[in-house]
């Protein structure tokens, strides 16, 4: 008679089943041979440049705000101590705020591939157990959870932000600006605490005889290099770039910024063909509230002045070319506005000889910024115009007609359109 075979029952495969089982603890679970100490640093080295660019624009973009100037500016009222290094935002040059704030949004975007190969880099690590060895790994555990939590919710809101995608909770502004200080902490522990170790392995690699941190123990057979992976990190940044940048351009750039809503489309033939931000008819301003009855109220010392849109034109006029820069990361280049000097219409309110602040109001009734301050230094600069016209034809009514503000290197926000009343005086 044939041999008759032993089938193991469940009972005696169960053991070797549950040996074979991983979990994200353990570093078995971890197989991929492109992780090592070497990838991890390069991608590291990138985000220490890169975000510490990113952190210092988003924090002249807040000083851009003049936040400490007005509380209708003051978009973080509760502040304190974090506001330290504000100063009055200068007018010069001209396309400052486009720098600053082009850069701020445009390496935060490029930044998203090596910010997210990073952790996958180092995912390990952050699932190995215990949490807490020492006290010097709890340490270094916290200001992982601060930079990692931080940096995840930075990102997020910014490219949500980008997007006009409201979707979190309370004011932009404000959960951007806590959560920049929460990221920096986190990031200031982890640069002293690993830069040294990631310069060390850059220059000299690791030790013979000495296992390769964050290598897997039991590496897959690879199928691409550690230069290959880092190749295909550095492609989907330059995709990003390239679909992206060109919103702060005017021409065939801006067209191909298709991940962006203020890149792809032109905005039509003719002297106001450049990008807006709201248009008249999505903060309901209509035709009769800019009209032949409409009036520009001046305040100051010299008390209450109202002028028609005619009377202004019969002003004195000046030029600027100036272009508009917004938070969102978008731009224009520099158009030519014509119009009345702030500095005049402050001289008629009652300050001929030294400007003060102003504060602006909007014909719009409900937004963020219809009501806006300007410091004092913005309004004495020649360029700082009460527009009326823009590329030698009057403002069309999403580029804010009748009258507009128009200030060199203020966001774009500041840049009042469907101006209804200048109030001037300290503030």
């Amino acid at each position: 008679m044939p041999e008759r075979r032993r089938i193991p029952s469940l009972p005696d495969r169960l053991p070797d089943r549950l040996t074979a089982l991983r979990t994200p603890a353990d570093p078995g679970f971890w197989r991929s041979p492109v992780r090592g100490a070497r990838f991890t640093a390069v991608l590291g080295l990138v985000l220490l440049a890169g975000l510490t660019l990113v952190f210092v624009t988003g924090l002249l973009s807040y000083a851009a705000y003049n936040p400490d100037l007005d509380p209708v500016n003051d978009k973080t009222p509760d502040k304190g101590w974090l506001g330290f290094y504000l100063f009055a935002w200068p007018t010069g040059p001209h396309w400052l705020y486009r720098l600053t704030q082009g850069l701020h949004v445009t390496v935060g975007i490029v930044l998203v591939p090596v910010l997210l190969a990073k952790l996958w880099s180092v995912i390990p690590r952050l699932c190995a157990l215990p949490p807490a060895r020492s006290v010097g790994h709890a340490l270094e555990r916290i200001s992982l959870l601060l930079l990692v939590g931080g940096a995840l919710f930075e990102f997020l809101t910014g490219l949500l932000n980008i997007q006009l995608d409201y979707l979190f909770p309370g004011s932009f502004y404000t959960l951007h600006f806590y959560g920049a200080w929460v990221f920096l902490a986190g990031f200031v522990a982890h640069v002293a605490l690993k830069l040294p170790q990631a310069v060390r392995v850059l220059r000299s690699g690791i030790p013979r005889g000495e296992p390769e941190p964050l290598a897997a123990p039991d590496p897959l057979p690879a199928t691409l290099s550690r230069r290959g992976a880092l190749a295909m990190v550095g492609a989907g940044s330059l995709l990003l770039l390239v679909t992206s940048a060109g919103r702060s351009f005017d021409g065939p750039l801006r067209r191909i910024a298709l991940l962006t809503p203020r890149g792809g489309t032109e905005q039509g033939p003719g002297p106001n063909a450049f990008q807006v931000n709201k248009t008249a008819a999505a903060v309901r301003i209509a035709p009769a509230d800019t009209g032949e009855r409409w009036r520009l109220t001046v305040r100051g010392p010299a008390g209450e002045l109202r002028f028609s849109r005619a009377e202004l034109l019969a002003m004195e006029q000046h030029s600027a070319a100036l272009p508009i820069a917004c938070v969102e990361g978008w731009s224009t280049s520099d158009q030519l506005w014509r119009g009345v000097r702030l500095s005049d219409l402050a001289a008629l309110a009652g300050y001929p000889d030294s400007p003060p602040d102003v504060f602006v109001e909007s014909l719009q009734r409900s937004g963020s910024f219809r009501k806006a301050a300007l410091r004092d230094n913005q309004v004495r600069d020649g360029r700082s115009l009460l527009a009326l016209e823009v590329n030698g034809a009057p403002l069309s009514p999403d580029h804010g007609y009748p009258a507009r503000i128009i200030v060199p290197a203020a966001p774009g926000v500041l840049n009042t359109k469907w101006v209804e009343t200048l109030t001037f005086g300290e503030l």
